[in-house]
């Protein structure tokens, strides 16, 4: 089977708007026109990993991962030569207290919009684990 044909992407802008598109779909659900009709994801939570494709399926699991909204920042993003990394934070307020997390996103582009991402996720932190790692392995760089 032939590999998509990725295209560069061109400007430190266009990489830092996409990793902000990026980030507010992972706050709304909304995917907007940050993918391609056949995006790719390979998702590798912890313990686990995942695969789907298409834009449709890849909505369905984007519903359910977010229901609820999460607060997203992008930490960092560094441009590759066929996309670019970024590094995001979150938090999810919920009735179990807050959820924190972070991921590494590793994106291909083609034609301006996200065509693959490998994401690879911390867990869900809750308070105890938060104030756990805090005491055993404090953290010296944000």
């Amino acid at each position: 089977m032939a590999q998509p044909t990725i295209d560069q992407v061109s400007t430190p802008t266009d990489v830092d708007r996409l990793a902000e598109a990026l980030a507010q779909v992972f706050r709304t659900a909304d995917l907007g026109d940050v993918f391609t009709d056949d995006v790719f994801l390979d998702g590798h939570p912890p313990y686990w990993r995942f695969q789907l494709q298409g834009i449709d399926d890849f909505g369905a699991w984007l519903r359910g991962y977010v229901s609820g909204g999460r607060e997203v920042e992008v930490v960092r993003t560094v441009a590759t030569r066929s996309g670019f990394v970024t590094e995001q934070t979150e938090a999810v307020h919920t009735d179990r207290g807050l959820i924190t997390g972070r991921q590494l996103i590793l994106c291909e582009v083609r034609d301006g919009r996200i065509c693959e991402l490998a994401v690879f996720c911390s867990g869900e932190w809750n308070a105890e684990l938060r104030d756990r790692h805090a005491a055993e392995a404090p953290i010296l760089r944000p």
